[in-house]
């Protein structure tokens, strides 16, 4: 597998490889975390019998966890994946608080800057649960925030700041970041002026903003780097009901614009649940589309709580260490689905990453095993895609030309040439990545859904095997040129022509490497 040697390479990373997250983590970016602090509760336990008081069951509590949730549990995440993370919060001189202090300071977090106040509730969220099902959740907050500590969490900020290399702002409402801290995150963070110009603050240099907050367009002064939002805050950003479903991401896209300007950010990244996330940004050029849509792979419901943390944390730490955009939300989903299969608040280390993202390298299927997969989502009612390539060195052009392919149905099959078929078409030097490495990567990005390899002068066989609603192909091809369009036309498929990405092949890629010498090392 490719690895790189510097961050100046980081900045040319498609798509996920097992050894990604490791490299994050040896970046060790330093990222200050201001925001609402809350701590998650689970009890667990049985039930046998209801109360005589009312109709209601008696759960006899067998076991008590606690976490760090809220910005908190972005701390946590962030720290979990390699980041030297600060923090700055307003908790209250109770068991709660000191709690949530002690697992912060177990999980490496400075927490030098979080203010405790006697007059101060910690925020406690309580679920009860039993068999699996959450029956009742308790919240115990302050109504009031004492003014005395936020201005002690104003007067922090400007001493966390310095040598940060990422800032995320947590506001889900709960007043620590009104008044005062409003104030300093402004004067250090917002636009300043310059011969009537906006811009950065002297202390925001060369500092990635990050807004996660449930009303968004509140900071819209501060023209943060990133916002992201979920679809309800997306909703209050519009100003209207986002619809359900399938249907949510092309909304998303069509208001682009209006989420823009609404949240001042240079790009927001909308997550949408098991409809995965979309980002939009202004004008987009080839090496960075304007949309990016990623998909999520849900599993059966889990008593999870806190996937969007660890969504934020995934990507603030992988755009600090320099990873374009698109690669950083993929790489941000494949973290969110880490934690989203397990019960409860969790976090997402760098090394159940890495093992999530390596279990992508056997995912290859045969014939038989992927006619079944397709069999069994056809009576599921989904539309499937094929597409097939070489996909050597992955580019921005592959990732997009697929996340294309992916939008055309429910399921995509990606059929790559094998080695020996690669050198075939290419010569003997090619492919640069085995099969088994290029199955792996491909696998791994979360528009796709099955992988296959095959050996055949042309997928046709596969093709009259899977008899796919559409076959997809890239825009340097026309219907006519294609061997594979009779088959598809045979059983009345559809052939698809995807657009054709300017500037993004591999043999340039490979050619710009021999001529610099500065390119993926092994």
């Amino acid at each position: 597998m490719a690895r790189l040697s510097n961050q100046e390479g980081l900045a040319n990373q498609e798509g996920m490889a097992d050894w990604l997250p490791g490299r994050l983590a040896e970046e060790r970016p330093v990222v200050t975390v201001i925001g609402d602090s809350i701590l998650d509760g689970w009890w667990d336990g049985t039930i046998e019998r209801f109360c005589r008081e009312a109709p209601a069951p008696v759960v006899q509590v067998q076991r008590r966890d606690f976490a760090p949730g809220g910005a908190a549990n972005t701390a946590m995440n962030l720290a979990a994946m390699g980041a030297e993370v600060r923090f700055i919060s307003l908790i209250g001189e109770d068991p709660a608080g000191r709690t949530l202090l002690d697992q912060l300071r177990s999980a490496g977090v400075d927490v030098s800057h979080v203010v405790s106040h006697p007059a101060m509730t910690t925020t406690t969220k309580f679920r009860v649960s039993s068999g699996g099902q959450v029956m009742l959740r308790l919240d115990d907050s302050a109504t009031d925030l004492p003014a005395e500590g936020r201005r002690h969490m104003a007067d922090a900020i400007p001493e966390a700041l310095p040598g940060s290399s990422a800032v995320v702002l947590c506001d889900y409402g709960a007043g620590a970041l009104e008044g005062a801290v409003r104030e300093a995150i402004l004067e250090n963070l917002g636009p300043g002026s310059e011969g009537g110009q906006a811009t950065p603050a002297v202390v925001r240099q060369d500092i990635l903003v990050v807004v996660d907050a449930h009303y968004p367009g509140q900071w819209a002064d501060l023209k943060p780097d990133l916002a992201t939002p979920n679809a309800q805050e997306a909703a209050r950003l519009l100003g209207t009901e986002l619809p359900g479903g399938a249907a949510r991401c092309p909304f998303v896209e069509a208001h682009a614009d209006q989420l823009l300007r609404a949240s001042g950010a240079g790009a927001v990244v909308v997550t949408l649940d098991r409809e995965g996330t979309l980002t939009v940004r202004p004008g987009g050029t080839s090496q960075e589309p304007a949309t990016h849509r990623t998909w999520a792979r849900p599993q059966a419901e889990k008593q999870a709580s806190g996937a969007g943390d660890t969504f934020v944390a995934a990507l603030t730490i992988a755009r600090a260490a320099g990873l374009p955009l698109t690669t950083s939300v993929d790489l941000a989903q494949a973290a969110a689905d880490v934690v989203v299969h397990r019960p409860g608040t969790s976090v997402c280390t760098t090394d159940e990453l890495a093992k999530h993202l390596r279990g992508f390298a056997d995912t290859a299927l045969t014939d038989a095993e992927l006619a079944r997969q397709v069999e069994e989502h056809r009576r599921e009612g989904k539309r499937i895609v094929l597409t097939n390539g070489c996909f050597d060195v992955l580019h921005r052009g592959h990732t997009r030309y697929l996340n294309q392919a992916k939008q055309l149905g429910d399921v995509l099959v990606v059929a790559l040439n094998s080695d020996s078929s690669v050198r075939k078409l290419k010569g003997p030097d090619r492919p640069v990545n085995h099969e088994a490495d290029r199955a792996a990567v491909i696998a791994a990005l979360s528009c796709v859904d099955h992988v296959i390899v095959f050996d055949t002068p042309t997928p046709i066989p596969l093709i009259d095997l899977l008899q796919p609603d559409i076959y997809a192909k890239g825009g340097d091809y026309t219907p006519e040129m294609l061997q594979e369009t009779v088959a598809v036309e045979r059983y009345g498929g559809t052939v698809t022509i995807l657009d054709y990405v300017a500037e993004h092949s591999t043999t340039a890629v490979l050619e710009r490497i021999r001529a610099t010498g500065d390119g993926p090392q092994t």
